[in-house]
């Protein structure tokens, strides 16, 4: 009985593209931060740092088994993340400590000065990840390099607005694990960029096209950059009861709101991708 080498073949090129996909996102050189931003707490700092490190370490890897070059922001996680567990191996217990309740500052701090230190170094770094996916006659586009600096400045405000709410949790409720200051505002934050890096190309390019005169395709509704909202306010109102960290009334209502949101989104402003694979 022989075995069809096309079957026996798709699984691995299917961990290959789902692989290449991660690789290929700023996602990839976010993970490592994301990481020790979950895995850090009191007693948990070297812990964290470590399991970063080596998640940059992993990104770095795969980026090189897949043919990739090694981007910008990769080198710098895997440079931030040496130096903190060098500091964790040689720091006393009362730094320990600060570094405990002040590393969610300091790691959104570190990103805000590296997206825009790449903006100023005339880098953005979304546009190493973007090449990736871009034919290189494109590389040189004024508006393919003009789209990338929007994006990471997208990106780089909304680690500042990370900053900001984890130093409000910690400085003015010292709580560095409040619900909304430690979790939701920081993760919706990250949701925007991510929304943003995936609404953008489509949106801006189109509008400075138009501009100058220059016929071309409707841009995007840009309702659909905030498409993600209602859904985030359900699920804040269902983690918000769960866990105790909202009243009942605020939990319910932010449910309400989610759930009538999603349908006025879905009514108001269908996804033109997912009507155009039904007409086809």
């Amino acid at each position: 009985m022989t075995s069809d080498p096309d079957v026996s073949s798709k699984p691995k090129r299917t961990g290959e593209s789902v692989v290449r996909a991660f690789v290929n996102s700023p996602l990839s050189g976010l993970a490592p931060w994301i990481v020790m931003s979950l895995f850090s707490g009191p007693g948990r700092f070297e812990e964290s740092v470590a399991a970063a490190l080596g998640i940059a370490l992993l990104v770095i890897f795969a980026s090189w088994k897949i043919g990739n070059s090694i981007k910008l922001m990769e080198w710098f996680d895997v440079v931030f993340f040496v130096v903190m567990c060098v500091i964790g191996i040689l720091a006393s217990p009362g730094m320990i400590t600060w570094l405990e309740l002040w590393a969610g500052e300091i790691v959104n701090l570190a990103l805000v000065v590296f997206a825009f230190g790449s903006i100023l170094l005339r880098r953005p770094f979304t546009l190493e990840y973007a090449r990736e996916q871009t034919p290189e006659e494109f590389w040189d586009n004024p508006l393919f390099i003009r789209t990338n600096y929007v994006i990471t400045g997208a990106w780089a405000a909304a680690f500042a607005v990370s900053a900001i709410a984890g130093a409000i949790g910690d400085a003015v409720f010292d709580d560095a694990g409040n619900f909304w200051t430690g979790w939701i505002i920081q993760i919706g934050a990250t949701v925007f960029a991510i929304s943003f890096t995936e609404f953008y190309p489509d949106y801006g390019p189109n509008k400075a096209l138009q501009k100058m005169g220059v016929e071309t395709d409707p841009p995007v509704s840009i309702a659909r950059l905030f498409d993600w909202v209602p859904v985030f306010v359900l699920i804040v109102g269902i983690a918000g009861l769960v866990t105790d960290s909202t009243s009942t009334i605020v939990g319910w209502v932010l449910i309400v709101v989610g759930a009538v949101g999603v349908r006025v989104m879905r009514s108001l402003f269908p996804d033109p991708k997912k009507a155009a694979s039904q007409d086809t």
